[in-house]
């Protein structure tokens, strides 16, 4: 396949531009990339470990803990994600990357000076400023970096940083929590994410666009950009694409935000033990990923129906393995120790390839706009209404043993992987077609 490729306003290379001295080294810029999307997680999941401190020194409800978890940061995300996707996909990645990963990350430090719920959840909703202007943008990077052979495999290096990101927040911020505090824990977390964007600014070189001989479309003039969310939809298998991630968001999430609480409230474990099964499902979903990226560059090169086989195959297992936890009896701790893990490496395996299937049918010029879209649809309705429901629910339900209310409430929410799979298999049939009209022509 021949390629050509054009800065993102379409002029040549500068010869005075500081930037274009940096070596291209897409390992690094990869590894600092998930290095900091890592951080931005951790910042978002650390309270899924500091939920019971925050919550005894506040006195706060669930109901209020589903709403510092998720409306914070869903509300910033939904405003900002796709207008700033817009400015990544007509300007420069590297730098809009560098400002959202430092401005996010000292905003989510202030919430270590939080004196209750209101400013507690603007720290929240601050520290969604890092995704929304660095993640649909980072993965846009990526696949101008990277052949498409080898996309889905880049694709699930990235995606370990939600995982890695959980996994350190349930065993680090633990740690960090119990010795010096969770508002330390909080601080060092966002000023870290702030270092390291500066690192990043300086660093990195900005990647040349991708463009295929079968997507010189993507070349788009302003006046046909401002309609890119509008034409996104329009196609099915994005929309299928996009319907099937926020339903696994959904889950995901909220398993992620409330699973730790009842792990203690239900099974009766310590914090640092709760800390340690949560970890272990991280690592699991960080393992998933990997596998799942790699299987689906290898399975995809014979069919690309597997770009899509495979989330299916994923959350199936993943729900079964969630059910099944959900059931187990008060006390269960060894079967919930191996379930949760298990739950947590097949969730894992719809993102890297769904994600990679996208930037294959989207033209190069709206990779980051397709990729926010996921990630708008994850934030509002996964990480804002799912912990919030999940929380609500659990008030609600709170009846009998401890932590009943709350094991009904996550069941509702793993209930979702069932709809997400539906419109995955939608957007199989009509898949390879638009595959072959984008990748292989």
């Amino acid at each position: 396949m021949q390629t050509t490729q054009a800065r993102p306003d379409g002029a040549t290379p500068n010869p005075m531009n500081r930037q274009d001295d940096l070596p291209q080294r897409p390992g690094y810029t990869l590894l600092l990339l998930t290095a900091l999307a890592t951080l931005a997680f951790m910042d978002r999941q650390i309270l899924a470990v500091l939920i019971q401190p925050v919550k005894a020194e506040f006195g706060l409800s669930d109901l209020q803990i589903g709403l510092i978890t998720g409306l914070g940061f869903a509300l910033t995300f939904g405003m900002l994600g796709v207008p700033l996707a817009r400015l990544a996909d007509g300007s420069e990645r590297r730098r809009l990357i560098a400002w959202s990963r430092g401005i996010g990350g000292a905003l989510g430090a202030t919430g270590a000076a939080a004196t209750g719920f209101w400013s507690l959840l603007v720290s929240r909703a601050g520290g969604a400023v890092s995704d929304a202007g660095s993640a649909p943008a980072s993965m846009a990077m990526l696949a101008d970096l990277y052949p498409p052979q080898q996309r889905a495999r880049v694709m699930s290096i990235f995606s370990t940083a939600g995982s890695v990101g959980a996994l350190l927040a349930m065993v680090l911020g633990a740690w960090i929590a119990q010795r010096y505090g969770w508002r330390a824990a909080l601080g060092v977390v966002g000023c870290s994410a702030l270092v390291l964007a500066v690192v990043l600014r300086f660093t990195v070189r900005e990647p040349l666009r991708r463009i295929g001989q079968a997507q010189q479309d993507a070349r788009l003039p302003a006046a046909a950009r401002q309609g890119a969310v509008r034409e996104l939809w329009r196609d099915p298998i994005v929309r299928w694409l996009v319907i099937g991630a926020g339903c696994a968001l959904i889950a995901g999430y909220s398993f992620g935000v409330w699973n730790a609480a009842l792990l203690v409230r239900r099974h009766g474990l310590s914090l640092a033990e709760a800390g340690w099964i949560s970890g272990a499902a991280a690592l699991a979903s960080a393992l998933g990923s990997l596998w799942a990226g790699a299987q689906t560059d290898r399975l995809a090169r014979r069919d690309p129906r597997w770009q899509i086989r495979v989330p299916l195959i994923g959350l199936a297992v993943a729900l079964v393995c969630g059910v099944a936890y959900l059931l187990l009896p008060a006390g269960a701790t060894v079967a919930a120790a191996a379930l949760v893990p298990a739950f947590g490496f097949f969730i894992a395996w719809w993102a890297s390839p769904a994600y990679a299937a996208l930037s294959f049918i989207v033209p190069a010029q709206r990779r980051a706009t397709a990729n926010a879209m996921v990630m708008v649809v994850g934030a509002i309705v996964g990480n804002g209404l799912g912990p919030i429901f999940t929380g609500w629910l659990s008030d609600v339900l709170s009846f009998g043993q401890p932590g009943e209310g709350l094991r009904y409430a996550l069941g509702c929410m793993i209930a979702m992987l069932a709809p997400s799979m539906y419109a995955f298999a939608r957007a199989m049939p009509s898949y390879p077609a638009a595959y072959h009209a984008r990748v292989a022509a």
